[in-house]
């Protein structure tokens, strides 16, 4: 057999993640457990060459998932939901199985001692290096420590020979990466955003006098330009909800405001006080205080980026297409 070491020392396993059991996450939710909800009696939910793989185990790996959705869901929402993550789930297992298939059948072997240390990390990153703790945390959930280790090794295997199956030297073109940034600008453009104080007057009070409210809005802006104090101001006259605040409106991007009184908000260099806009029958004062943002990176600057990001698209993408080579040789079938 041929070690499979070197494949899996460049591959960053994951702790708690979704394509994981979550035997040693449960050390640290600090929450007592719930009894087991009633399932279907256990049976095959797949077969994938000869392999088989149950319900229960598809309910295992969908389990951090559907715990998140029942929070959220309920009702037919959530049975679609908990159908679909399930789905999901078993895709995966049936992927992985063809993984490992493929793995024994190219005679590779993981020496016994990269589990070993693996586990020992484990232990040591998540237990605070007590043993007790750890194995205490597995017999808790019905696992022994050779049942852990053999789905560590699993779990090893997999990522090592997706990590074999991708070559790393791969060359963008210059034209790929111009066509990207050209494409995908706004990636390269940060939010922009205003930190606005406003004004607001309404022209639509109980004496039903909108002549009177706007002879109001134009003494408030003589104020202003005389000198004033925009937050003093808006403290005494402005019926907005942001009234005793001084009208602060604090940092927001667009879509935030009428459409109207962003075009003059975005629009407005910093510091200058707007006229009196009339919108909606209210009238609105507006300061822009400080501007951020909208300005966008040069190819230039944002080319390892892209470089990077088309790398690792290609590299999911041969992924994809090897899993789906494996999955069209194989023998596979759902229950």
């Amino acid at each position: 057999m041929r070690n499979f070491v070197r494949p899996f020392t460049a591959v960053s396993l994951a702790v708690c993640g979704f394509a994981l059991l979550p035997i040693y996450c449960a050390a640290f939710a600090q929450e007592p457990q719930r009894p087991p909800q009633p399932q279907v009696v256990d049976g095959m939910a797949a077969i994938v060459n000869g392999d088989v793989i149950t319900y229960s185990q598809v309910r295992q790996l969908s389990a951090p998932r559907e715990k998140l959705l029942r929070s959220q869901l309920t009702g037919q929402d959530l049975e679609n939901k908990v159908r679909e993550v399930r789905q999901l789930a078993l895709k995966d297992l049936i992927d992985r199985r063809l993984i490992i298939q493929a793995f024994k059948k190219e005679s590779y072997a993981i020496p016994d001692h990269v589990v070993d240390q693996r586990v020992h990390d484990i232990i040591r990153e998540n237990f605070g290096g007590d043993r007790n703790t750890f194995v205490k945390t597995l017999e808790a959930q019905n696992y022994s420590l050779g049942e852990f280790k053999e789905k560590e090794m699993e779990r090893i295997i997999v990522q090592a020979m997706r990590g074999h199956n991708v070559k790393t030297n791969y060359i963008i073109s210059p034209t790929k990466i111009e066509d990207f940034y050209r494409k995908h600008r706004d990636l390269f453009t940060t939010k922009e955003e205003i930190k606005l104080r406003l004004i607001m007057i309404s022209g639509q009070k109980d004496t039903g006098n909108a002549q009177a409210q706007k002879s109001l809005a134009e003494e408030v802006l003589g104020k202003l330009a005389a000198g004033g104090e925009f937050e003093q101001t808006a403290q005494i006259y402005s019926e907005d909800s942001t009234k005793d605040n001084g009208g602060d409106w604090g940092w927001i991007g667009r879509n935030t405001l009428a459409a109207p009184l962003e075009k003059f908000a975005f629009n407005m260099p910093v510091g200058r006080i707007s006229n009196i806009i009339d919108y909606a029958g209210n009238y609105y004062i507006l300061k822009v205080e400080d501007k951020r943002g909208g300005t966008t990176r040069s190819l230039a600057e944002a080319r390892g980026d892209i470089e990077k990001k088309l790398i690792q698209d290609e590299a999911q993408q041969i992924q994809e297409r090897w899993i789906a080579s494996l999955r069209q040789k194989a023998y596979i079938r759902t229950f």
